[in-house]
């Protein structure tokens, strides 16, 4: 049978994963999300989530999304525009775009989807966009959906940027596309140099700000307001599942036409069903929460330096960044895959990254740190991955 075939050729496609350390097991994990988990009945201190000021399962966040779905109900078993589309859709779409000072935003079941759904309906085979190279996994794929010509610019390489501007001088319409803070690395987009060049380029900005969204700038507002260009920047995409609460639901905002349009033609958004309203309620108050959590992103900031510093005393290689995103370089997949198991009988839980997610032979533990962190979590985790560096050789 064809079937028996795949299967057996799947068999041994998985078996050599396992055989290579690139082998992705999930863990279970038996609690709430928070800064300490249980994992096969163990307490462990999380540093896996996007959990950046903690308020995953925050009491106003659970409150609010108790309140939506009782107010609003379960779902709407539908899209938005046959019957899907709620007051509160249209509230938490308008209070987003407001936070990010645009004209309008559209909500999509996950930022993936906003990813997806954008550059397809607006760009041709006239256009071009450029992205950087490092770019997330759904950028790349919504990028491949459309019919402008390609440009992929080396990571932060500004430079290759112009050269590829320059190539791409004469389309109609160009798109700059960056993450604005790179998951797997922990740094950020040199935003003023790209909308420096896209106004000398007559370029569309537009960025994906999932990991920044929340935590990074004066008033939470991304990485575009941390780097001071947020009036400069035409489209964001972010998502309600990082630091907004942690559960689901995408967006993308920009012009008052922009969003029309998309609304219009972005097939995610026409063929997938409504963000729940529970969902839209948490997320709106995450928002609320953002604007006046200060002190959160001070913490934050505060709890990522003590884990960067101690781990660089100890004498790990940490990618440099102003972020709580803290890549800790090992380089062999098996190395990171051993160490990540070693970490969690010593009660620290985080997981070995490996190609494809990061490139061959830049395998890693990626940490996050969160407000919710203390400061004797920071240490337990810092002592734990001093131990468990000199066990595997990692540390001299």
């Amino acid at each position: 049978m064809p079937s028996a075939k795949l299967t057996e050729y799947l068999r041994d496609q998985l078996a050599d994963l396992k055989a290579k350390g690139l082998y992705k097991a999930e863990r279970r994990i038996e609690t709430p999300q928070k800064s300490t988990i249980t994992v096969n009945g163990r307490e462990v201190i999380n540093f896996c989530a996007n959990n950046y000021l903690g308020l995953a399962n925050h009491p106003q966040v659970v409150e609010a999304a108790e309140k939506g779905l009782k107010e609003w109900g379960y779902g709407l078993s539908s899209v938005r525009f046959i019957c899907g589309t709620q007051s509160i859709h249209r509230q938490c779409e308008q209070q987003i775009a407001k936070f990010f000072g645009k004209g309008d935003s559209i909500l999509y079941i996950s930022c993936f989807d906003a990813n997806g759904g954008l550059f397809e309906p607006l760009l041709s085979d006239q256009d071009a966009i450029l992205s950087d190279e490092l770019n997330h996994a759904s950028i790349i794929d919504g990028v491949r959906l459309c019919k402008a010509q390609r440009f992929r610019y080396k990571h932060s390489d500004m430079a290759d940027l112009k050269a590829k501007l320059e190539e791409a001088k004469n389309c109609r319409f160009k798109m700059i596309f960056t993450d604005s803070v790179f998951s797997m690395d922990g740094d950020l987009a040199k935003l003023p140099e790209i909308c420096d060049l896209a106004d000398q380029y007559d370029a569309i900005v537009a960025i994906d700000d999932c990991h920044g969204t929340g935590h990074l700038g004066a008033n939470g507002r991304g990485g575009a307001e941390e780097l001071g260009v947020l009036d400069r920047i035409d489209i964001i995409t972010g998502t309600l599942g990082k630091t907004l609460g942690g559960a689901s639901g995408g967006f993308t905002a920009a012009s008052a036409e922009i969003v029309d349009w998309l609304k219009n033609r972005s097939r995610p958004y026409l063929f997938s069903n409504s963000v729940p309203p529970s969902l839209v309620a948490a997320g709106m108050k995450a928002i609320e929460l953002v604007e006046t959590s200060g002190e959160l992103r001070t913490k934050s900031k505060s709890n990522t330096k003590r884990m960067r510093s101690g781990l660089e005393a100890a004498g790990f290689t940490i990618k440099p960044g102003p972020t709580p995103i803290l890549p800790v370089m090992l380089g062999d997949a098996a190395v990171a895959s051993k160490m990540a198991d070693e970490l969690l009988t010593r009660g620290i839980y985080v997981i070995g990254f490996s190609f494809p997610v990061v490139p061959h032979g830049q395998a890693r533990i990626r940490l996050q740190v969160s407000a919710a962190h203390t400061e004797e979590q920071i240490d337990a985790a810092i002592a734990a991955f001093t131990e468990v560096g000199k066990k595997l050789g990692v540390l001299k």
